[in-house]
């Protein structure tokens, strides 16, 4: 008999090796997201909290510099309730402005570095925030979008203002200076009361990838609830861990994935590596030979670079997140590293997750186990899971794939500005397929609207990747359905490629298709392949599937004119 998720069968898979994991974590700490600083400063003051550039700062300076931010943003107006937004890359600059906008009583609206004029238009202006902190890289942007959203106040700082070479401050019109308003107000930030359940610490927008951007409301709680489930994760290894060890954030600490990772550094007192560029592969071997951090959290993308980089063997334990991790690329990277991915999973509207994989923890730590290749991992304590089937909108009954639906205490308040908006009776549609093992470990198969119809026949694309993937020839790849002309209603399969370079000019979309022929039904196969020297990526780094789509139909728009 297939087992049901009402049968919870993830509790029995709560165990790091012989260590069993509780089976909840209620209740939670009602507490709010910037304590956990002045805990951390106050346990390991001398404990370095971030590395930058060449540049090292305590986690009792960290403290210092965001209390005297946080004074600073008083003193502009900030009170209660506003919203800050940031356009910042990872950089110390981020992490104090995430506690000064906090301890102002504020919310924190992070924005992409890589978002345009309407992008931003949308985001700070459907926020409401007035006050915005940037680099002088976006400062034109800023000012050019300005009449068009409520900012008063822009507050401008150098990627080099935490680094080595600090550089001398120009005062430019208009603009306050970041290290000038820290540097000219005491460490005494302003006294707020805090709800944490009702009292939102991020508002981010997501959803760019596939339609106009939802702001999501994440509250204080909901944030320390993500970072109890994670540190769940390594109960048994806490003493070794906390205020000793460090992480490599290689992913934007504005993605949620990046910015709960973030708030876990400072919860266990870790020390952050941080990047200027996520993208640039070979400042990130370095870094990890270098300091052979812990923790390394990266994305499938980062993974295959990592790769044909040739990293070479490590101890570091890594974490992927944000898009779905090939097998091919999971194996190939244990392989040449020594070491598995841990893969994670979590939407921005449960502030970043619900489920880890719990069997590539074992491993990495040493324990023997069973290893769960390609699983998103167990629901995290006190998550309830439903899978609905697509075709009916009831529960799916035991074995069937269908739509994970979530709830539990990380879930967000609503979007923006409803509570409760995109919710139904508190569960969250995640618009993921999975399937469930007898172990309660899930698989996502695609994600709804990634889902094909080729003449009545359901393909799911995530599928059809896993199956490029396993071509020696393929380094990156995505399929995605594009209309019929001759069948209304129906789709084809089209597969991009970016081939290794060593493959280049010598694989051909005919060695391609014959291996899919190989492993996929008739109706998967892609009739269409092309090879492109790059894929569109989003600013999350996942392969832009929507791009793709877009611009495969506007070209039968135009062929058909």
């Amino acid at each position: 008999m297939m087992v049901s998720v009402t049968d919870k069968p993830w509790l029995k898979s709560y165990k790091l090796g012989p260590y069993k994991l509780p089976q909840t974590k209620q209740p939670y700490p009602n507490v709010t997201v910037h304590s956990l600083l002045d805990a951390a400063a106050a346990e390991f003051p001398d404990h370095s909290a971030c590395f930058y550039l060449g540049y090292e700062m305590s986690y009792k300076e960290l403290k210092l510099e965001a209390d005297r931010l946080a004074a600073a943003l008083a003193d502009l107006g900030i009170k209660k309730g506003d919203k800050v937004s940031t356009i910042l890359p990872n950089c110390p600059q981020y992490v104090i402005s995430d506690f000064g906008i906090l301890k102002a009583g504020a919310t924190h609206v992070p924005c992409s570095v890589l978002h345009r004029a309407a992008d931003l238009i949308y985001e700070i202006g459907d926020s409401g925030a007035e006050t915005v902190i940037c680099t002088e890289m976006s400062l034109e942007l800023v000012n050019s979008i300005k009449d068009k959203t409520k900012i008063k106040n822009i507050i401008l700082t150098s990627i080099m203002d935490y680094s080595l070479e600090k550089p001398e401050l120009k005062q430019v019109p208009g603009v306050y200076q970041f290290r000038d308003l820290i540097a000219s107000h005491e460490p005494r930030p302003p006294e707020v009361e805090i709800d944490p359940t009702e009292d939102l610490a991020v508002l981010v927008f997501t959803g760019g990838s596939t339609g106009l951007p939802k702001g999501v409301m994440l509250t204080h709680y909901s944030r320390t609830v993500n970072l109890v489930h994670l540190a769940w994760s390594f109960e048994p290894l806490k003493i070794g861990i906390r205020g000793k060890t460090s992480a490599l954030i290689a992913i934007p600490l504005f993605h949620q994935y990046g910015h709960a990772m973030m708030h876990f550094c400072v919860y266990w007192g870790l020390r952050m590596l941080l990047m200027p560029d996520p993208r640039d592969t070979d400042m990130l071997v370095q870094m990890l030979t270098k300091f052979r951090p812990l923790f390394g959290a990266c994305v499938p993308t980062q993974y295959s670079r990592l790769l044909s980089k040739g990293l070479g063997r490590t101890n570091t334990m890594f974490m992927s997140s944000a898009s779905a991790l090939a097998p091919e690329t999971a194996q190939n990277f244990k392989q040449q590293t020594g070491v598995p991915i841990t893969e994670g999973y979590g939407l921005t509207e449960t502030g970043g997750g619900t489920h880890l994989n719990l069997s590539s923890f074992s491993k990495i730590t040493g324990f023997l186990s069973a290893e769960k290749f390609g699983s998103i991992g167990v629901p995290t304590p006190d998550t309830e899971i439903k899978i609905v089937d697509l075709e009916t909108g009831q529960e799916a009954p035991p074995g069937k794939e269908g739509e994970l639906w979530v709830r539990g205490p990380q879930v967000m308040k609503g979007y923006w500005p409803e509570s409760g908006k995109g919710l139904v009776d508190g569960w969250l549609p995640t618009g993921d397929v999975v399937k469930m093992d007898d172990d309660g470990y899930f698989y996502i198969t695609d994600r709804v609207k990634d889902m094909a119809n080729v003449s009545g026949f359901k393909v799911y694309t995530r599928l059809v990747d896993d199956v490029l993937y396993e071509h020696p020839a393929v380094a990156d790849c995505a399929a995605i359905g594009i209309p019929d002309p001759e069948r209304p209603g129906s789709d084809r399969i089209k597969a991009f490629i970016r081939l290794k370079p060593e493959y280049e000019g010598k694989a051909t979309a005919e060695d391609i298709i014959g291996h899919c022929r190989e492993k996929l039904p008739s109706f998967a196969v892609p009739k269409f392949v092309e090879f492109r020297k790059e894929l569109p990526l989003t600013v999350t780094e996942k392969i832009f599937k929507r791009q793709l789509r877009e611009e495969e139909i506007a070209k039968m728009k135009g062929e058909a004119k």
